[in-house]
Order: structure tokens, then sequence, then C-alpha cells
């Protein structure tokens, strides 16, 4: 488990970088699995400028270092630790190194996700399914068994779980994915009504189409692009950025009334189950 050294002083941003404007989540403390590149880091990045203390994840140590020292250079409040979400030891590890560093955990935002597989969905043999379930639905499912202990000590708290559109729409060639990630969206459901009264609340995100490098096979090519926009029923990529937002938005105080639901961030997509 990489442990970064001092954590530097923090300087007054706002979740658009805004010097001296208001910090709706100040004093809260912030957990983010796979958040040192695309969503999960704009996730943190975005967290950590609304004032919270942010404990991010990654696999790599190399990773999560660097990550760590850009979102410092932005003068945010930032820590790191090695994770590999679909270990136990290792979650648990994780939850402790947030406790440890800040003291508590008032936000997870469960982030991580495999794709193992491109083709057929019935070409997926059970290792793949084991695979893509254990990290994309198990792994959350633990940790937030793991985190809403530490949570009612400090009177609640607020998670997300990172789904997608094609929990919504299963994409050609995505088989397994699609369906863990519309795993997620009944995860949200079944959890937000015994977490509500422990004064927990928990959403979902569903992004669509998003330049990042995970779904780099979906934009990189032009017509392969054109087509999967088309699909979806959306002008345009959307950015790591939107996304943030939207998850800031649902840790914030200004959802204190929205549990049990996920919020699609596509860009007009269309999605139904």
């Amino acid at each position: 488990m990489w442990r970064p050294g001092p954590l530097r002083a923090a300087v007054a941003v706002s979740p658009r970088g805004t010097a001296g404007s208001p910090r709706p989540l100040h004093g809260k403390v912030a957990l983010v699995t796979a958040a040192t590149d695309g969503i999960g880091l704009a996730v943190a990045g975005a967290l950590g400028g609304a004032g919270a203390q942010v404990l991010l994840s990654s696999r790599r140590a190399h990773n999560v270092e660097r990550a760590v020292q850009e979102l410092r250079g932005r003068g945010l409040q930032v820590s790191g630790v090695t994770c590999h979400v679909g270990n136990a030891e290792s979650r648990e590890k994780m939850v402790q190194a947030a406790l440890d560093t800040f003291g508590g955990i008032d936000i997870l935002v469960s982030n991580a996700a495999v794709n193992p597989h491109l083709g057929p969905a019935l070409e997926a043999d059970e290792g793949t399914w084991d695979k893509v379930f254990q990290v994309n639905v198990t792994a959350a499912a633990m940790l937030v068994r793991l985190v809403v202990p530490h949570m009612e000590k400090r009177g609640g708290g607020a998670i997300v779980l990172m789904s997608s559109i094609a929990g919504y729409q299963p994409m050609a060639g995505l088989g397994p994915y699609s369906v863990s990630k519309t795993a997620l969206l009944g995860l949200v459901g079944a959890l937000s009504p015994e977490l509500l009264p422990r004064g927990i609340r928990i959403n979902g995100v569903a992004p669509g189409l998003v330049q990042t490098r995970f779904s780099s096979a979906l934009w990189q090519d032009e017509a392969v692009r054109d087509r999967a926009l088309e699909t979806l029923g959306a002008q345009r990529l959307g950015t790591p950025e939107e996304v943030a937002q939207a998850v800031l938005f649902l840790v914030s105080p200004q959802a204190a009334f929205v549990a049990g639901e996920t919020l699609l961030v596509a860009g007009g997509a269309r999605a139904r189950l």
C-alpha cells in the first residue's frame, strides 16, 4: 500500500476552482475508487474543490502518486492508497486508510469497474462473468457495507454508485459489462430504504458516452463514435468533468431530498428499462 507524505495546506476553492467561493463539502471526508484517471479523477477533483478531504484509490501505486500530486498541486486536501476493490482485504485497508488519514468517512463514490470481454455475450466464459460481477457489483455492495458504520458515527453520509448508459441500453460487444451496470441500478434501489433510516443517502450516476481512456474503443474511430452516438440518441461526447458535477450535486446538501435514484448524465441519450 502506497502512503503519501504530509498533506499540503489547502486553499479555498469552489467546485469550479474560484478562490474564496462557497465550499459545500467543507469538513467532509470522501472516499473515491478508481480515481486516478477519467471520471474518477474528475470526481476527486470536484469533491476536493468543494472542500472535502479526499482519499482516492487505484490499483497501481504510480498512478495513485501521480493523481495525488496533481490534485495537491491545485491546493486540494488529497491522500491516496492502492486498492484492488475485488479483494476484501484490500477494501478493508482502503477504508482504514481513510480513517487513519482523515478521521472518518462521509462520502463514498464507487467508480471502479472492469470490462475484460469485447464480443458476443454468449462467448464470455464463466470466469469473465464472475470477474465482472465481483468488481463491478459485489465490490460496490461490500464497500457500502464497510463504510456505513463509519458514516453513522458522523451523523450520516452520501453514497454514489457509478453505473452507465449501458445499464439501460446494453451495448453490442459489452454484454457482461452492460448487465453489471444494470445490476447497480437495482443495488441503489435495494439499499436506499435500508440506508435512509440510518441517515445515509445512496444514489447512482449513469454516464453516457464520455471521452475517457476506458471508453476509447467507442469513440477513437470517428465512424464508431458516430454510430454509438446515433444509437444512444446523443449529440456529442461528454466530459469527465460534466459527470463529476452530477456526482458533486448528489453528495452535496443541495440534494438532501434525493435518494434511491440514478441520475442519467448522457447528453439527451434515451434510457429506460
